[in-house]
């Protein structure tokens, strides 16, 4: 065989999981010999269109079976998988099928008007449409490149196996980032980062063949398809699919497909032990409660643990594909608010300004070495250069997070250099959202910074000066953003003042302003 990669993980499971189910989602059950054979059919039809070695393929959609098996085909081809954030404004999807130069994109029908919208002036030369929910405002669509319906063109594939030779180092997946400077980057995530990855999860954590794993985050974001899908089809568990998080419907899925693992942020499992169902719904089958993105509030500890269960928390990043460290359960509470301990077969540091190891306790950068971890970013070689620290044995990826070690090597976040907020798990960049405040004329200078919120843990406030002679309203500064970017990533509130706290050298000091205003 030569196919080393993620393209040939549903082929060695079809005979050891004969008959096993695989998928559970919108369109019904898979056994994992009913999937591989999917796979193989939909690999070939791809290839009938022209996929190739190298070509990149994008998905925009909700988790379904058509993800996945879209994310296996382009794998058994060496094609390379570009999934794109649904929540994304069509500029956005536009930037990421163009800088992928991404042939073929897979879309959702739910997602048309989107889908259209990204297509336009970019290398995509077909759209496949997926039927994984209820269209909506399809009427009018109009595509810029022929359309095709994906089942259709997953019949017409030959059932035969491909074997493409393809190796650890060879690219799987470019998952694209919110970039710090206006664009994102695309992370270049390598067959030998995901299954490095998958296999520091299976070590670290007690997953078995016997799991079921409800997928509630959407599988665009690495975490949920790095720790959550991959490890769970490496080990021929099965994954329950959920393509939106309803806190009611997620309790109802638990005791119907006797749930044992879930993934998620601390909003998901607050409003989960929140639901007027907690209590009566039957939780036995759970074991494996993962969370990040921020702490667990000591509430909702206590809210699990007084059900019996605990969780994995850990630090991470679409980088190390993504797991850095994992914080075990016996943990939770004594070193509740840590990111926990390095990933088995990872390295974590903590460095000063001259990337010399700090001792514990004091703070520095946190860096990440391990074959989880990226080389390079797609299209970006000054973002490489930056991004990394070589030396003679080891690479070290710069997160940009500042951090410390306690005497017992668990690791704590304490700040972020580069003024990322995190709101219900997505990542926000500030300078993003200034770019296209700033575009206002009427603006003449404008600041983002994350404040509390009791549901999303926080969300964006924008700090805003109006120029002299103008006038401007909060609903004037919000209707501008709108179709710009991702809802996620609008402010909440904006603030006005009549001038900035600055620097000798003149950048906005925003640690004033969140004392101020956060």
């Amino acid at each position: 065989m030569k196919n080393h990669g993620l393209g040939d993980w549903i082929h060695r499971r079809r005979v050891r999981s004969r008959g096993a189910t695989a998928l559970v989602s919108v369109g019904g059950t898979l056994t994992y010999d009913e999937l591989a054979d999917r796979v193989d059919r939909l690999a070939n039809a791809f290839a009938d269109r022209g996929v190739g070695v190298g070509d990149r393929v994008a998905y925009l959609g909700e988790n379904s079976a058509a993800f996945l098996e879209t994310l296996f085909a382009t794998g058994s081809l060496g094609a390379v998988f570009v999934p794109l954030n649904t929540r994304l404004a069509p500029p956005e999807i536009q930037f990421a099928l163009k800088d992928s130069g991404a042939r073929l994109l897979v879309a959702s029908a739910t997602l048309e008007p989107l889908a259209a919208a990204g297509a336009r002036e970019t290398a995509v030369e077909r759209v496949l449409t997926v039927e994984d929910g209820t269209p909506q405002q399809r009427e009018g669509t109009v595509f810029p490149v022929p359309t095709e319906e994906f089942e259709a063109v997953l019949d017409s594939g030959a059932s035969e196996r491909r074997d493409v030779e393809v190796d650890h180092d060879d690219l799987a997946v470019i998952l694209y980032t919110s970039g710090t400077t206006g664009n994102p980057k695309g992370a270049m995530l390598t067959h030998g980062n995901l299954t490095w990855n998958a296999i520091n999860v299976l070590t670290d954590f007690d997953i078995s063949s016997k799991d079921v794993a409800l997928m509630i985050a959407p599988l665009f974001h690495v975490a949920a398809l790095g720790q959550g899908a991959l490890p769970v089809i490496l080990k021929g568990g099965s994954i329950v699919l959920e393509q939106k998080f309803e806190p009611g419907r997620v309790l109802e899925l638990i005791e119907e497909h006797r749930v044992t693992n879930i993934s998620g942020v601390p909003t998901t499992f607050q409003l989960l032990c929140e639901h007027p169902n907690w209590e009566s719904t039957d939780i036995s089958s759970l074991r494996n409660l993962t969370c990040g993105g921020s702490a667990v509030p000591l509430r909702v500890l206590d809210a699990y643990e007084s059900r019996g269960l605990a969780f994995t928390m850990g630090y991470g990043m679409t980088e190390t594909s993504p797991g850095a460290t994992t914080l075990p359960p016996a943990y939770s509470r004594s070193k509740q608010g840590s990111g926990g301990l390095a990933h088995f077969h990872t390295d974590v540091r903590v460095v000063d300004p001259g990337d010399r190891p700090c001792p514990p306790g004091e703070v520095g950068e946190i860096q990440v070495h391990g074959r989880n971890v990226i080389a390079e970013y797609w299209n970006r070689p000054d973002a490489t250069a930056s991004s990394f620290v070589h030396e003679e044995h080891a690479t070290w990826l710069k997160t940009g997070d500042m951090g410390y070690f306690d005497e017992e090597g668990f690791l704590f976040i304490s700040d972020r250099l580069k003024d990322m907020i995190i709101s219900g798990g997505e990542n926000i960049y500030p300078a993003q959202v200034e770019q296209q405040i700033a575009a206002l004329e009427e603006v003449a200078a404008v600041a983002v910074i994350g404040v509390e919120d009791a549901r999303w843990g926080e969300v964006p406030r924008a700090i805003v000066v109006v120029r002299e002679g103008h006038e401007l309203s909060e609903k004037q500064v919000l209707g501008h953003l709108d179709g710009k970017l991702a809802r996620y990533k609008i402010p909440k509130s904006v603030v006005f003042v009549d001038s900035m706290p600055r620097t000798a050298s003149g950048k906005i000091r925003k640690p004033d302003l969140r004392r101020q205003f956060a």
